[in-house]
């Protein structure tokens, strides 16, 4: 086995990855762009080594760095994870000459089903079902448009080379199709450096299954059931459960005894994934394999009860897999939800930023695979995700309502997060029913909705959480400095010079709050030893104490009753999470005539169009002097994996564009100034 392994990325993969390690007695040595100088996978490891700028391609996509720093700390093998190298066959023919061990698959195996063409037409010489489409050599536009109108529409535009949803493009008519052909190459030969596509029919009402298959050098090839991947949005899993609702016993033992047989056609060696579309009738066909460790993994290490990472490390130590295939029987359910820096109001753009407080959910059958702690940031230069949840259940039911209290537990403050949607999937009924397609946020409006938690009235909770932790961050409580929860006990002052929102009104403190657009008030007063009189609004009011802890918690108690809340206060608002879902609540401000005077009208005087968030101009299509159309897109900015259109709010004129193609801007940097 093994002594010293070198894991080739970060964040959340690459501390599960070390965890199992440490288990092992094997040192980890971890790898780390400028931006990543003090990221979590850093802080865990046994050894750190700087191997570039924060840009990706010049650090975690940097073979010669990371070969040379495997060379330097003299590890035996690499864990590539998932995404940057893991499934770059030069990365794994670099290592081999280095007589550095690659834990993965060959790199002919790779090769071969990397190419979702060739895997395609190894999966039919075995007797696999696939998709009907189009994936002959020619990448000439008018066969693709051609071949599009005798598919038939809609269907869709699929990278060869990639996976996780980039370079996909969906097309339901033909005189759309070169503008998605076009975006599809830009974005393939962004993420894969090869811009080579092939169709698909687009299936009605499909389901996305996968089986996770293991294999030995020695012949040993077994598959580990399924996992149900449907929920998803831009073609990018949001949420998975292992076993699959939709499955019969008969189905899930030909999917199985397919996928083995595509994997050994391969020659395949370690975990992997095959890919399947199952649609209405319960027909499936072979979409693709991917070659690495998936990122809902977890899913089937709970319902199966092994350590695919592990297994990993010994079949690349040439050891042989002692598992046969009767012995693997699922036992429960599991689910994973990935929770991704994301804000709702932007359409689940990423959002950047300082992760200033991280509450970990906790408790039986909750598990939590994080790259992020509190402190940590979230740059526009990698995937945003801040953690998985999985949890685990007896059965579907269970599974479901702990995952329910799971996400009620977790708080994340100092950027936005998707937390609200997972709530939202996890008590729609049609998920609890099993309704599961990759349709399932577009059919029940989810996909980009702007705003899922501003359609959930306020709690008087948060209000309240909020006004106290308000005035006790303003300095007019007693509470304590050293850390520990104490009573806070409002203490004399200068109200109107410490807290600008805040006003004396007879014997209350009061505070005007606004959330989705309705203005709350909140008023304080003295009711006793260590308790206070809280009237929300014309409510009627209620005695309870508050505590505080360093870690922003609130905990109100109304007698016996208690109830928890996260709280962070900025100059024009205070966020809080309550039974986790994020609150932002802005205090009143003063007037701006200006604006006002604007408001009516904003979207026909807005003049300077900025960056949403950070990243790179990837491509512009207008330029100074142009006369542009209403919602004309301007200018592509790339992020985080994902492009973004900047569009014309109006028919207007383009005054000036502030940056060329390949600029890397921040947030809220004018981008385009219009006339």
């Amino acid at each position: 086995m093994f002594t010293k392994i070198l894991i080739a990325n970060r964040g959340e993969i690459a501390v599960r990855i070390m965890a199992t390690c440490r288990e092992m007695g094997i040192r980890t040595v971890a790898v780390y762009s400028e931006a990543d100088r003090n990221a979590l996978h850093v802080r865990e490891a046994d050894e750190a080594y700087l191997i570039g700028p924060a840009p990706a391609a010049q650090s975690y996509l940097n073979i010669e760095a990371i070969i040379n720093t495997a060379k330097l700390c003299n590890a035996q093998a690499i864990h590539p994870g998932y995404g940057f190298l893991a499934e770059n066959t030069a990365f794994v023919e670099a290592c081999s000459q280095a007589g550095i061990v690659f834990i993965g698959p060959p790199a002919s195996a790779m090769r071969l089903m990397g190419s979702k063409i060739a895997a395609k037409q190894l999966a039919q010489s075995v007797g696999a079902p696939v998709i009907p489409g189009y994936n002959g050599d020619s990448q000439d536009d008018a066969v693709l448009l051609k071949e599009a109108e005798r598919i038939g529409f809609p269907l869709l535009i699929k990278a060869s080379a990639g996976g996780g949803g980039k370079g996909m493009r969906e097309v339901h008519a033909p005189d759309a199709f070169m503008e998605q052909l076009a975006g599809a190459r830009r974005e393939a030969l962004s993420a894969f450096g090869d811009d080579t596509v092939f169709l698909e029919r687009l299936l009605q009402h499909p389901r996305h299954i996968e089986i996770q298959v293991l294999g030995d050098t020695f012949g040993n090839l077994i598959h580990l059931g399924e996992r149900e991947c449907s929920i998803q949005r831009r073609h990018q899993k949001i949420l998975e459960e292992s076993p699959s609702v939709a499955l019969t016993p008969a189905l899930r033992a030909d999917m199985g005894a397919i996928a083995v047989r595509i994997a050994r056609a391969a020659g395949y060696v370690n975990a992997g994934t095959i890919e399947f579309m199952l649609d209405a009738d319960k027909r499936f066909y072979f979409l693709e394999m991917n070659t690495r460790l998936q990122v809902e993994h977890p899913v089937t290490e709970s319902v199966i009860g092994i350590d695919l990472v592990r297994h990993q490390l010994l079949i690349a130590a040439g050891e042989q897999l002692l598992l046969s295939q009767e012995e693997i029987s699922p036992r429960g359910h599991a689910i994973e939800m990935r929770l991704y820096a994301e804000d709702p109001e932007q359409g689940f753009l990423p959002s950047t930023g300082t992760v200033t407080r991280f509450i970990k959910p906790e408790g039986p059958g909750i598990r939590t695979d994080n790259g992020i702690e509190s402190g940590d940031e979230i740059t526009q230069f990698y995937d945003p995700m801040v953690a998985k949840i999985i949890v685990y259940g007896e059965d579907r039911p269970a599974a479901i309502a702990r995952s329910q209290k799971a996400l009620a537990q977790c708080a994340v403050l100092g950027v936005k997060t998707n937390t609200s949607l997972l709530q939202t999937l996890v008590t729609h009924p049609a998920f609890q029913e099993g309704l599961t397609y990759t349709s399932f946020l577009q059919e029940h409006h989810l996909a980009e909705d702007r705003a899922t938690q501003e359609h959930v009235p306020i709690p008087n909770e948060a209000l309240i959480a909020a006004a106290l932790y308000d005035i006790s961050s303003a300095g007019i409580t007693n509470a304590a400095n050293d850390g520990n929860i104490q009573d806070a006990h409002l203490v004399p002052g200068n109200i109107w010079n410490t807290l600008g929102p805040w006003r004396m009104i007879g014997e209350a403190y009061r505070v005007n709050y606004t959330w989705s657009g309705v203005e709350h008030t909140v008023a304080i007063r003295k009711a006793g030893d260590g308790e206070w009189s809280i009237q929300v609004d014309t409510q009627t009011a209620e005695n309870l104490t508050c505590t505080f802890a360093h870690n922003g918690l609130v905990l109100l108690r109304w007698k016996a009753s208690q109830t928890r809340a996260y709280v962070q206060r900025f100059e024009e608002r205070v966020d809080v999470i309550l039974h986790g879902r994020l609150y932002q609540l802005a205090r009143r401000q003063p007037p701006d005539v200006d604006t006002a005077a604007k408001s009516s009208n904003i979207a026909h005087t807005q003049k300077m169009l900025t960056a949403p968030m950070a990243g790179t101009i990837v491509k512009i299509r207008a330029h100074d002097g142009d006369a542009v159309e209403q919602r004309q897109v301007l200018v592509i900015l790339s992020a985080m994996k994902m492009e973004h259109a900047i569009i014309a709010p109006y028919a207007g004129k383009v005054r000036h564009v502030f940056y060329r193609e390949g600029a890397v801007v921040n947030g809220g940097a004018t981008i385009v100034e219009m006339e």
